[in-house]
């Protein structure tokens, strides 16, 4: 009995706290969607006002014009004046001008069937301000606005004529027809004159009266006014009212937001609290069900909790041993990358040793053709400087000074190209390490007959990358499209275009590639099995080292023959701007 009373008392407490979570969220609710209706209505409030002041300052402008003024003293023709009023018609988008005599009388019209003005409108042009009016036609219907201004003649003659333009009212509510929220401005007797709602226009919102046919209850919740509308089909079923006083038109601002968004969010709230209150008791009520259960059977059997004890520390060793076991594993596999990680690096060194030694005959002929040159120069020079000729000995001395420099150059590029590179991402100059590829090829080519065709910037292009590294690739690269072209000679391109990011581009005129979605795969090759550069690792290499650089590499068949490689890095100006 009492744990059946206790149930009902929590549900009752869920109860009463989902009401109040309800109850504030929706005051919560209320209080911003005030907010925001304001700032709507406010911005309603100014459209209109915005548009009627365009009228109020074109009938001014109107009014300046020196045909309506003789007009009034009877100095020009009543049609004239008519189409010009005409043609102001068309510009200002009124609905009608009029040129009246100070008793009523139409001198000139836009439009046909305008009639007199109502009084209203005249009296204040008549006393030299400017004049307002709005109403109903009681023939028609129609609703009508006008703004009326004084024409004045010499000094001593007072005012000749009022000029009065019509508002399309239609016009006006075209301009926020079709929003989400009723909008509707009422004159002092509550009648809607102008609205975004056609269904609402000349019907009656005054105070504690129905919403034209439509019933109305209006009630305060926290300050906030509150209308309940009859089912109709343009209005929302609950409301929030809001109103606004625009005294320069005489008029009332009013703002219908609907509430049954908020009201839904409120009451998901309160479900939300619902649910978790409920959830929590389940957990509370299990809680206390296992707990019950429990010591029922510690009671009942005192041999349990030892059982209980003993299996704790059966698993406890078990966890520590596992443990045991893991962290030997974590260790070994920590070795395992360390080793993976070396295996790397020498494999990247043996790669990059393999291409020198595809080049070393390329190379020793690099070296041997200056050293003949330099036993040639001296032996010449010391020949004259026997004969008395010591300017000719010193141009001699020159060449072998420029081709010292040449040894010095290639065997520069070999030394930085052979050494194990530091794993540091730095700025390169990229068109520099063109170059020095370039002066390590420049033997082969000019043996296999391959002609090399740059396309480089003037000057330096920096990227982020490690310089050794960056030439093992161009060097893969360019060997490749030579290794390609071998026996037929051709052209190798090597583009290279600053930007971001910075792209080279190394093409050549061979056979292209059979799989070039495989290109990249380790150990898989296009030339001959068994051959010193046929392990397939090159690619593999290059495309591990430029995604160290944060770049990409890819490869693909050119459409006029040959195979395609480029290479997109990071520039330096990313860094810095980083």
């Amino acid at each position: 009995m009492a744990r059946a009373f206790g149930i009902a008392g929590y549900l009752v407490a869920i109860g009463l706290l989902s009401g109040a979570v309800w109850w504030a969220a929706w005051l919560g609710a209320l209080d911003r969607l005030e907010e925001r209706g304001r700032a709507d209505l406010g911005q309603a409030s100014g459209r209109l006002l915005g548009l009627l002041q365009q009228y109020r300052e074109s009938v001014v402008l109107v009014a300046e014009h020196p045909a309506l003024r003789a007009l009034a003293e009877g100095r020009a023709d009543p049609e004239a004046v008519s189409d010009l009023l005409r043609r102001m018609e068309g510009k200002t988008g009124a609905r009608g001008l009029r040129l009246v005599s100070p008793n009523g009388w139409v001198l000139a019209q836009s439009s046909d069937g305008l009639g007199r003005p109502p009084p209203e409108l005249m009296a204040r042009a008549l006393t030299g301000a400017l004049g307002r009016h709005h109403g109903v036609e009681p023939d028609t219907g129609r609703r009508r606005f006008g703004h009326a201004t004084p024409i004045f003649g010499d000094p001593g003659q007072g005012i000749l004529a009022v000029l009065i333009i019509d508002v399309n009212v239609d016009a006006l509510e075209a301009n926020w027809r079709g929003a989400a929220e009723p909008v509707f401005f009422t004159d002092p007797d509550g009648l809607i004159f102008i609205a975004n709602r056609s269904e609402l226009v000349l019907q009656t919102a005054a105070r504690d009266a129905p919403l034209g046919e439509t019933p109305v209850t209006r009630s305060a919740r926290a300050g906030h006014d509150v209308w309940r509308i009859a089912d109709n089909r343009y209005l929302p079923r609950r409301a929030l009212h809001l109103s606004q006083d625009l005294r320069v038109l005489d008029m009332t601002a009013e703002l219908l937001v609907d509430l049954a968004p908020t009201r839904r969010s409120a009451l998901l709230q309160a479900l939300a609290a619902a649910g978790l209150g409920l959830l929590i008791g389940a957990g509370l009520l299990l809680a206390s069900d296992r707990r019950r259960a429990l010591a029922e059977r510690l009671t009942l059997e005192g041999a349990v909790n030892a059982k209980l004890e003993r299996d704790v520390a059966d698993r406890t060793r078990a966890l520590r041993d596992a443990n045991r076991v893991l962290r030997a594993q974590i260790a070994e596999r920590l070795d395992a990358e360390a080793a993976l990680t070396r295996a790397q690096a020498e494999l990247v060194q043996a790669s990059r040793l393999s291409a020198l030694g595809q080049m070393s005959a390329g190379i020793s002929h690099e070296l041997n053709q200056p050293l003949m040159a330099i036993r040639s120069f001296a032996e010449n020079g010391q020949t004259f400087l026997e004969r008395g000729k010591p300017d000719k000995a010193a141009e001699n001395l020159g060449r072998i000074a420029e081709m010292a420099r040449r040894m010095g150059r290639i065997i520069k590029n070999l030394r930085a190209f052979a050494r194990q590179d530091s794993v540091e991402i730095r700025d390169v100059d990229l068109s520099a390490v063109i170059d020095d590829v370039l002066d390590m090829v420049d033997a082969r080519t000019r043996k296999d007959g391959v002609r090399i065709v740059t396309d480089l910037p003037d000057g330096p292009v920096m990227v982020r990358g490690g310089e050794v590294r960056l030439s093992q690739v161009i060097l893969n690269l360019v060997t490749n499209g030579m290794d390609a072209m071998a026996g037929q000679g051709g052209r190798l391109t090597i583009t290279l275009r600053d930007g971001d990011p910075v792209r080279i581009s190394i093409a050549d005129e061979g056979p292209g590639l059979d799989a070039p979605d495989r290109i990249f795969d380790p150990f898989y090759s296009t030339k001959e099995v068994g051959a010193s550069e046929g392990m397939g690792l090159g690619l593999s290499i290059s495309y591990g080292l430029i995604q160290s650089f944060g770049g990409r590499i890819s490869g693909r068949n050119a459409d006029t023959g040959g195979a395609i490689f480029e290479i997109d890095l990071v520039p330096a100006s990313v860094r810095a701007a980083a």
